[in-house]
């Protein structure tokens, strides 16, 4: 069973609406959006139809500050997740502030080059109360026998890093369109990753590369596609998909709502239809993973459930990036 948590913490935690949670990607994709304030949560629920379901949680709240007289500005912000799963009640939360130098480029349109880290506290713990090993079975299990483990704290915790760059632009007819690419490296310092103090297990290096870009097709309608990469140790994943976005109003700049509907897919692993709502300040993301990989037939082709919400907006004071900066808008 021990076995299968150190496993376990071997790869990441990840989202299907992996664009709901910018500083998880990379820390230097905070504050591309069109505001002075952006705050995501995003919740998930995977593998029911299995075992004790994998529940995460995710918040991570931005606010963007103007540079002197120019168009450059810093974006402060924080991320914070917790996750339980599996039937010892593996439990990992964390606390990462973050900050990001977005440089413009251009005086005449959206190009900026920015540089983000991020790092802060990261705490793990099992239920050692729920933990059955070989060693409880003697013929038939006896929960009153020794597992065997000699685990000298259920808890620990531990400090983690990352640093990212990315470039996003916008460009074409009025820059009706955007562009961003990026990567990033997580767990600079290869934080700790046992129970056991004398065995010196550590998070693999993780790199993502991330990239998306928006089409206007017309005043009213346009695509979006993102899609991540990441290494980490032997482990690859690649999700990438496209959302095709309607205004509904009769000014597609001041539209009371804009609807989103498409899919992505994570190779190899599930495809992941998505219905997205904005009704400016506030969005709100619905998607499920259908499990195409060989365990489609334990899990019946049921994955996970994500639900997402975001709220942007500008704050009314001396100082809002309203006027000053040349916001991205994507």
């Amino acid at each position: 069973m021990i076995m299968w948590a150190e496993l376990l913490f071997a790869q990441d935690l990840h989202f299907s609406q992996f664009y709901e949670t910018p500083l998880l990607r990379n820390p230097s994709l905070a504050g591309i959006f069109e505001g002075d304030i952006r705050v995501q949560g995003i919740y998930r629920d995977q593998w029911n139809s299995i075992t004790n379901a994998y529940r995460t949680g995710s918040f991570n709240a931005e606010y963007k500050m103007p540079v002197g007289t120019g168009d450059d500005f810093i974006t402060a912000g924080v991320q914070a997740l917790f996750d339980k799963a599996g039937s010892v009640g593996l439990t990992t939360s964390e606390i990462l502030p973050a900050l990001n130098y977005h440089k413009s480029l251009s005086k005449e349109k959206p190009v900026y080059l920015s540089l983000g880290f991020m790092g802060g506290l990261v705490r793990k713990s099992i239920d050692v109360s729920r933990m059955t090993t070989d060693q409880q079975y003697m013929g038939n299990f006896n929960p009153g026998l020794a597992t065997g483990e000699s685990m000298s704290n259920p808890s620990y915790n531990s400090w983690d890093a990352s640093v990212g760059i990315s470039f996003n632009t916008a460009f074409g007819t009025d820059n009706g369109n955007s562009l961003y690419v990026g990567g990033a490296m997580h767990h600079l310092n290869r934080p700790r990753n046992s129970f056991y103090r004398n065995i010196g297990f550590g998070l693999d290096p993780k790199y993502v590369f991330s990239a998306g870009v928006k089409f206007r097709v017309t005043e009213f309608t346009s695509f979006i596609l993102q899609a991540d990469q990441s290494l980490q140790g032997p482990l690859r994943e690649t999700i990438a998909g496209v959302l095709y976005s309607f205004n509904l109003g009769e000014d597609p700049e001041t539209a009371a709502y804009t609807v989103h509907g498409g899919g992505f897919l994570r190779w190899g692993d599930a495809l992941i239809p998505v219905i997205r709502l904005d009704k400016r300040p506030i969005s709100v993301g619905i998607s499920y993973d259908i499990n195409i990989s060989p365990l489609k037939t334990l899990s019946q082709g049921r994955g996970g459930f994500e639900l997402s919400f975001s709220w942007v907006g500008f704050l009314e004071k001396l100082g809002s990036s309203r006027e000053k900066v040349l916001c991205p808008r994507f």
